[in-house]
């Protein structure tokens, strides 16, 4: 200390006075809770000793005194960066500097940002530090000389500061908790499910009120008055709590169970015992959250009502959110989960170690024709009859969804969905009403794979087993291999160039010459679609036709089909082949159009084409899938003057019972039945087919003429063309041209020199 300030000046502090507790007329209650830490920091050691004599065994709002002493303002700086929770600094002014305690108080309020800190300036010489400008200058709470200081003012300073300290920690507590309590509700507002909700809330919660314990979230949602002391658990933190849906008497302690009667009944809040069990009160419920050994300071009246508030109007649209979720993920009808449930469960599926190992897809055959036939209504009570059958007939670790109208998803273990398994459920009847339907079905099954996927992976393959069950005539089940993928990523593939390519223009018309057997003139020609590969081949018709017979492209494409051969006609017609007659051929998709004859009729008009010169070739398939549709749009193609013919025919199923409705023109004899002439064959077919068609009056033309033999064969049988290798192979436009000319030209040559 400087040379100017004599120790013996603090001689005088407390001298001739009592400094017992009782002497400052201290009602003492016993300390229950903990110690206020208060901070001498003079560079007297009697200063110490008499200050801490004197407030010895004092205890305010249930706490005791500890002191915590520096001797300088560095030490006094070292202490506070290291030891927490200091409520008061008894500090002296004059120490190290004459200023030094000056110069603490500034770094305590700007450097170290210790607001709440209660500081009581101290000083034997004011003159270093004026009373009244230091408490104008500086942030200090108290001023003390030294020489005026007794017993009950030191008391009354320290009393006024730790109760200021406390009410300001009150209030930091309270903030803090606020935040933390809108913090908390942004999170549950982001939870995603009512679960998650629920999940997050207790965990919050514990870390909110700093609890120790478990925590447990009970609900009671029933508008029943009977039914309203009954609360179930829906979550707990501790494993020996989670019992779901259980009520919470027959799981918690005694003590527990009391406690949320009393909550119960008293709809408030119980705070006992460092437990609390806070009642919820939402608009479309109540909920009861249980918080064990939780921190007692914060659990004030005034701060719980505003995280009821809070967490009532969070529980009220959390629940709103689960019912919302209810409709999105159960099925209304069944009540089961639905489709997007059922691919929520497959994503955990396809990533968990869990014992589930297979997922199934059963798919009710001719449901439609049920729902057609008796009613949607009995349609409703076979899917209800068909679902409680499967969950009641297959293991219970099977969960059972509806992921479609007709299609149901099933997940469980391998042994509990084997095929024969399944397929037994259907082995009775149903009852649905007054109807005991029988069912089949069709099974996809698609085991876990050995790489973690995705939901929806998991889906596919089993909806692509599905697809191949239900078109395998033989077996019901089937189950997914990876080469099944492959091949129907090769078949959306080839769809999408075929798509592309058509839109580019690189598919082709190419056309085959028919000629009249007698005569050897070229009366017609087959239009043919060709597809380059881009590698100087083609793609065969067999394999993209269908695609675009699924995909509906077919309809575009046969409608640019139309076009060429229409303009073809023109062109052909101006080399002096006016009567030409281009075949086209017509698929069913191009059929169910319903504007297919009106662009039919409406493409000859725009290209200038008479009718008779085009000639609409369909299968006998065609026909069979809905005869009176056909019937109808070629009667009046028919009439308009359009030629038509039935193309292989003969292989077919019930050909002649719809013969003799079609109006016709010919019949195109299948290749299959030519080639058995000359090549061990008797041609029998061939021959009955030409004597069908001579006698419903129709022309017949006979496909895959390859030999002279062939073509003598069906000249005598009577057949009116001919078509097929022998006279010429499909060929573009340009080259069916210059065969045309050549054609003409030898026929030419050949009368001169007759």
């Amino acid at each position: 200390m400087p040379a100017e300030k004599i120790s013996s000046n603090n001689n005088y502090l407390f001298e001739g006075q009592d400094t017992s507790a009782s002497a400052f007329g201290q009602d003492q209650k016993p300390a229950t809770n903990g110690f206020w830490r208060v901070l001498i920091v003079d560079d007297e050691p009697e200063i110490h000793k008499v200050t801490t004599m004197a407030l010895s065994g004092i205890i305010i709002a249930e706490k005791r005194l500890e002191f915590l002493h520096a001797h300088s303002a560095k030490e006094a700086e070292e202490i506070l960066t290291k030891q927490p929770g200091i409520a008061v600094i008894l500090l002296d002014v004059v120490m190290e500097s004459d200023d030094a305690g000056l110069k603490l108080v500034k770094t305590i309020r700007n450097q170290l940002k210790m607001q709440d800190i209660r500081i009581i300036l101290r000083t034997g010489q004011p003159g270093y530090a004026p009373e009244e400008q230091v408490v104008i200058d500086y942030e200090i709470n108290d001023y003390i000389m030294k020489t005026d200081m007794t017993r009950s003012k030191l008391l009354t300073s320290i009393c006024a500061a730790i109760r200021a300290f406390q009410q300001l920690r009150v209030i930091s507590d309270a903030k803090d908790f606020l935040q933390r309590l809108t913090i908390m509700n942004s999170s549950l507002i982001s939870q995603k499910s009512y679960d998650a909700f629920v999940r997050c809330l207790v965990s919050t919660s514990l870390e909110l009120f700093k609890a120790k314990g478990p925590g447990v979230f009970l609900l009671n949602d029933s508008s029943i008055p009977s039914e309203k002391n009954k609360y179930r658990i829906e979550y707990s933190s501790e494993p020996m709590y989670s019992f779901s849906g259980q009520f919470y008497e027959d799981v918690l302690p005694k003590e527990s169970v009391k406690k949320v009667r009393q909550a119960i009944s008293n709809e408030m809040s119980v705070i006992e015992d460092r437990h609390l069990v806070l009642f919820i009160p939402s608009k479309s419920c109540a909920g009861i959250l249980i918080l064990f050994d939780a921190f007692p300071t914060i659990a004030r009246t005034e701060l719980i009502e505003s995280f009821v508030s809070n967490i009532a109007s969070d529980l009220d649209n959390s629940l709103l959110l689960k019912q919302v979720s209810d409709i999105a993920y159960l099925d209304s009808l069944t009540n089961l989960p639905n489709r997007t449930k059922f691919i929520e469960y497959l994503d955990d599926f396809s990533q968990s170690k869990n014992p589930l190992d297979t997922v199934a897809l059963v798919d009710i055959e001719h449901f439609s024709d049920i729902n057609d036939g008796l009613g949607q209504d009995v349609g409703n009570l076979v899917i209800l009859a068909v679902a409680e059958r499967i969950a009641n007939q297959l293991d219970d670790d099977v969960l059972v969804c509806r992921v479609g109208a007709d299609i149901f998803g099933l997940m469980g273990r391998r042994i509990s969905l084997e095929p024969e398994k399944i397929l037994a459920t259907f082995d009775c009847p149903f009852k649905a009403g007054d109807n005991l339907i029988p069912i089949n079905a069709r099974v996809g099954i698609c085991y876990k794979p050995d790489k973690p996927t995705t939901g929806l992976t998991i889906i596919k393959h089993a909806n692509i087993a599905l697809n191949l069950a239900k078109k395998d005539s033989q077996n019901r089940t089937n189950v997914y291999q990876s080469d099944m993928e492959d091949e129907t990523s090769w078949r959306l593939s080839m769809i999408r160039k075929l798509t592309d390519d058509f839109f580019d223009n690189k598919l082709q018309v190419w056309y085959q010459p028919q000629l009249n057997v007698q005569t050897n003139k070229v009366v017609g020609v087959e239009a043919l679609l060709r597809w380059p590969n881009g590698e100087g081949g083609y793609i065969s018709p067999l394999t993209f036709i269908p695609l675009a017979e699924y995909t509906g492209l077919i309809v575009d494409i046969g409608a640019w089909v139309l076009e060429q051969a229409c303009n073809e006609v023109n062109i052909v017609s101006e080399f002096g082949f006016p009567d030409l007659r281009i075949a086209v051929n017509v698929s069913m998709p191009q059929f169910k159009n319903v504007r297919f004859v009106d662009d039919v009729i409406a493409t000859a008009e725009r290209f200038n084409v008479k009718p008779e010169n085009i000639e609409l070739e369909i299968t006998e398939s065609v026909v069979m899938d809905d005869t009176s549709m056909v019937v109808k749009a070629l009667e009046r193609l028919r009439s308009y003057g359009f030629t038509i013919a039935i193309d292989d025919f003969g292989t077919g199923f019930s050909s002649l019972s719809y013969l003799h409705k079609l109006p016709l023109n010919r019949l195109k004899i299948d290749r299959e039945f030519i080639r058995e002439i000359g090549e061990g064959g008797d041609g029998i077919l061939a021959e009955t087919i030409i004597n069908l068609g001579q006698k419903l009056g129709l022309e017949t033309i006979a496909e895959g003429i390859e030999t002279e033999f062939q073509l003598n064969y069906v000249k005598r049988l009577g057949c009116n063309e001919a078509q097929g290798f022998y006279h010429a192979k499909p060929m573009p436009a340009d080259e069916l041209k210059k065969f045309l000319l050549q054609l003409d030209d030898n026929k030419s040559q050949t009368q001169k020199k007759a």
